[in-house]
């Protein structure tokens, strides 16, 4: 059975704390202003120095289907997880959909080659429901270049607004996992890119490194998996102030199995960097405490 699993990080400039919003004299007017600070610094100050490459295929990607549980820090159910993934030619289509028991859906839909090096062709990432503290509807066109963005407008009808972008080629929103699958376990860090849904669209580096290795249990059989630990790059003004305000996103950890069929068996991290954080585990999986 293929249990292949990839996942999305969508980074977006969270909301300060809730005391950096009363009303302080005539600071005031700033400190309301922040989040809208951390939208309009160029997008430099989103890039670091170092530079981002495209992962080479090493396992090839086939039709698949699992399922995955969602629990918070303290062991609560919060949700289950449905992967799917097709083929046509060197093409593959995925969906990743955690639908949380409140009713709150993250759904994404994510196509790539996989012809040689890891492309991104198409991605599009809704979430909406009381989980999450903003409603996305985000969509990056790779081979086109444009990013569209979907939120509701003042009179209740859909706002749409689409700009182009000078998109990477290394750009992996969606499929992070995927590429994953592809790194051997003794790598040296390296970073990919993501667009994330800040100002119409901002250019993000994740800096991706293996971490520990971890045994666990799959469907009653030891195993051992790679942990590997995926860092934002905010940079510059941006990452000092988000750091400052401890707002910076968390790390996300990633456990890839080994041997010549690995699959991503868990993730613990915020969705869409922001929020709790969640850990999802491939049913079927025991992990020791």
């Amino acid at each position: 059975m293929n249990r292949h699993l990839g996942f999305r990080i969508l980074l977006r400039a969270p909301d300060p704390p809730a005391h950096l919003l009363r009303p302080k004299g005539r600071m005031n007017h700033g400190i309301k202003a922040f989040p809208a600070l951390l939208c309009a610094l160029p997008a430099l100050a989103w890039i670091s120095a170092a530079t981002a490459e495209q992962v080479p295929v090493r396992h090839i990607q086939r039709p698949a289907h699992c399922t995955m549980m969602t629990r918070s820090q303290t062991g609560k159910t919060l949700g289950r997880v449905e992967f799917s993934q097709s083929v046509q030619g060197d093409d593959v289509t995925m969906r990743l959909t955690f639908r949380f028991l409140d009713g709150s859906v993250d759904d994404e839909t994510t196509t790539y080659s996989q012809k040689g090096v890891f492309r991104l062709l198409f991605d599009r990432h809704v979430e909406r429901g009381p989980f999450f503290a903003h409603q996305i509807d985000f969509a990056v066109d790779a081979k086109t270049g444009v990013v569209t963005d979907r939120a509701p407008g003042w009179n209740g009808e859909t706002r749409v607004e689409s700009r182009h972008l000078n998109l990477p080629a290394d750009l992996a929103n969606g499929f992070i996992g995927t590429l994953l699958l592809s790194v051997p376990p003794n790598a040296s860090p390296f970073q990919v890119q993501i667009v994330a849904p800040v100002e119409g669209g901002r250019l993000v580096h994740l800096r991706i490194s293996p971490d520990s290795r971890q045994r666990f249990q799959l469907d009653g059989v030891d195993q051992e998996a790679t942990v590997f630990r995926i860092h934002p790059e905010l940079g510059g003004i941006t990452g000092w102030i988000a750091s400052l305000l401890g707002l910076q996103p968390k790390d996300v950890l990633v456990w890839i199995s080994e041997g010549a069929d690995p699959a991503v068996v868990r993730i613990v991290g915020q969705l869409g960097g922001a929020g709790p954080v969640v850990t999802s585990d491939l049913e079927g999986t025991l992990f020791p405490k």
